[in-house]
């Protein structure tokens, strides 16, 4: 089985994903492409691409590809059809990321929760003056989607004894963690509640622009709104316009409907709004568990077994 790790991965990753996959399993046949001009020629006889994104021509000279490996959660960037359509299995890397992104979002609710903003501000400005902190034991935090990284901003701030709600897709499988749990359907009640809404849920579809003007609207007026999830979920103008006119406490935000986020954008200058650049997910240990991911993968594919965190 020929395995061919991609050009196309963030970050300079493919190097460092093929020597994690190599110390593991040197016994798989399995190449690196370096440049992309070489991709289309090198995957011809390849069965299975590990890849952060697939280009139309790359599909099309992959004449033998069963599986396609994505080294991201999201899989929006895609083509599904065309893949289903031939009959090669997508899958991602679903769960890697919780831990890091949990903890960014602990972040950005501890930033707002005892004014690190404030504290910033004063610093700059050499200006003493002590304020009321909160505490997040008094809040309630609702999340739209909790997988596994929704499962684990839960199980954090739990342990601030913050409340939790939140929306999935199946709720009859939901984590102890969450003190009420609704189907898609009961997002109104989720946003209704919260004093900080954090959005993990997938892009899809059904989910493209779900936090529209009303939606955000039925937060209430001093909630923190965290997208750690896609920025096409969220409707930016709405999100600015409502930001504007006072009707939400704030914003932490990673991901953005452009990216980079333009210097434009009037998300840069507002103080009530946290701005990181789509980082939330990064970790030292990024490479070496998408390279377990893989591997458990591997050996379920060479077995006939279904794959993990299949997406097609």
């Amino acid at each position: 089985m020929t395995v061919v790790v991609s050009p196309h991965v963030l970050a300079g990753g493919g190097p460092l994903v093929t020597d994690e996959i190599r110390e593991r399993r040197p016994e798989i046949d399995l190449e690196h492409v370096e440049d992309a001009d070489d991709l289309p020629a090198a995957v011809a006889d390849a069965e299975a691409l590990v890849i952060h994104r697939l280009p139309d021509e790359v599909l099309a000279a992959a004449d033998a590809l069963e599986w396609v490996q994505a080294l991201s959660a999201g899989t929006d960037r895609f083509d599904h059809d065309a893949l289903a359509d031939r009959g090669v299995a997508l899958t991602n890397v679903s769960g890697i990321h919780a831990k890091p992104i949990g903890q960014q979002v602990l972040g950005y609710l501890l930033h707002f929760e005892r004014g690190f903003d404030r504290a910033i501000a004063q610093q700059r400005e050499r200006e003493w003056e002590r304020y009321l902190g909160g505490e997040l034991g008094d809040r309630t935090v609702g999340i739209v989607g909790v997988g596994a990284i929704g499962s684990n901003v839960a199980d954090y701030c739990r342990t601030f004894d913050a409340r939790v709600v939140g929306t999935k897709r199946d709720p009859t499988d939901a984590p102890e963690s969450v003190d009420e749990i609704y189907g898609p359907d009961g997002l109104e009640s989720v946003l209704a509640a919260s004093d900080y809404l954090v959005v993990a849920c997938p892009l899809t579809d059904q989910t493209r622009g779900l936090l529209d003007a009303d939606a955000l609207a039925t937060l209430p007026d001093d909630a923190v709104l965290v997208n750690i999830a896609r920025g096409g979920i969220v409707d930016q103008s709405a999100l600015v316009d409502a930001l504007a006119a006072g009707d939400l406490g704030g914003a932490a935000l990673d991901v953005f409907e452009e990216e980079p986020l333009p210097e434009s954008s009037p998300l840069w200058a507002r103080d009530d709004v946290l701005v990181t650049p789509h980082m939330a997910g990064s970790t030292p240990h990024y490479w070496e568990r998408c390279a377990d991911v893989f591997l458990r993968n591997y050996d379920r594919f060479r077995d006939g077994d279904p794959l993990e965190n299949r997406v097609v």
